[in-house]
């Protein structure tokens, strides 16, 4: 049995996330050295608000991170498995690269919340938006996002996220434009999301830039479980591979619904397994998932860890 280890990206975030398990070694000791590299308490914020703090991209990113790692370090002290093979969905990129050993924990709070900052520099507030495309095929959102996109007023697709599940992304005036078009075409919904970065478009280019000089004097090394990057759908073999990943991933779209198939088609997994707050990502896995034959699992409060692990003695037996 292959198991992966999935981490999600932002959009999971709640305030309360992990408070039930505030208490053990593994969530004080991350939040800590979180919190030392931030210069602010992240678990008052994580468990006290105010919402729109947290939801703010240069919070949040840190904080996705940091709730992702933790969960895994408990799930590693509790005597889980670990897995063959890892993959994060954007932001959860970074959360698979700590736990894989190939960036220091430290070093990735401060790049993300770098990265959170850049995203929000990059398009000016209110000039920006995203909209879920859900009930559509992949190639008419692409259609309709063509057709309205110009050089000065951009949307794209830049989530694929599930079969029936397309996110879209740009100025906000061309976004609203787009939403009308596939409406048009039969899409069952179509809303617009609660952020002002478009990530994973291509007006993320000047963030992609900067970022690129920060990650090419990083340390980082190659990690100890493999991982399958949605920037090409593939594993990357050197280091100057997963730097070239992560600038590009700013601008290039999210294929979460290929990286899932790869992981299940060529790497054999069996089961997989979502670490972080919540279970939006093993929610998609489900519908991207053929038959029904891939245990899915979700860690983020006791009762789930305790499942999952009870699940995995289970299988090892």
């Amino acid at each position: 049995m292959a198991q992966a280890f999935v981490f999600p990206g932002q959009g999971s975030q709640s305030v309360g996330m992990l408070a039930e398990l505030g208490d053990t070694d593994a969530v004080r000791t991350t939040f800590a050295a979180a919190s030392g590299v931030l210069g602010y308490d992240l678990w008052e914020v994580i468990q006290k608000g105010p919402r729109e703090r947290l939801d703010v991209t240069e919070c949040t990113q840190p904080a996705m991170l940091t709730v992702g790692v933790a969960m895994w370090r408990l799930w590693q002290a509790r005597g889980g498995p670990p897995p063959q093979i890892m993959a994060g969905h954007s932001l959860g990129e970074y959360t698979a690269l700590v736990c894989s050993g190939a960036i220091s924990f430290e070093t990735a709070v401060g790049l993300v919340q770098y990265r959170g900052r850049l995203m929000q520099e990059a398009v000016p507030p209110g000039r920006g938006a995203m909209a879920a495309v859900l009930g559509l095929e992949d190639d008419d959102v692409v259609a309709a996002c063509n057709e309205i996109s110009t050089e000065s007023d951009i949307v794209e697709a830049v989530n694929f996220n599930a079969p029936g599940q397309v996110v879209i992304a740009g100025h906000s005036g061309a976004v609203g434009r787009a939403i009308e078009s596939v409406r048009s075409r039969g899409a069952r919904r179509a809303i617009l999301l609660p952020v002002s970065v478009p990530s994973h478009s291509s007006l993320m280019r000047p963030a992609s830039a900067r970022l690129s000089e920060r990650l090419a004097e990083t340390d980082i090394h190659m990690p100890d479980v493999a991982e399958v990057y949605t920037v090409g759908v593939c594993k990357h073999e050197s280091i100057e591979g997963i730097r070239a990943a992560l600038g590009k991933q700013l601008y290039q779209p999210v294929r979460w619904s290929e990286t899932i198939r790869r992981m299940i088609d060529s790497d054999a997994v069996t089961r997989i397994v979502e670490c972080g707050p919540g279970k939006v990502l093993t929610g998609l896995n489900r519908r991207i998932e053929r038959d029904r034959s891939i245990d899915m699992l979700a860690i983020f409060d006791k009762d789930s860890l305790q499942s999952a692990l009870d699940r995995a003695g289970e299988a090892t037996q």
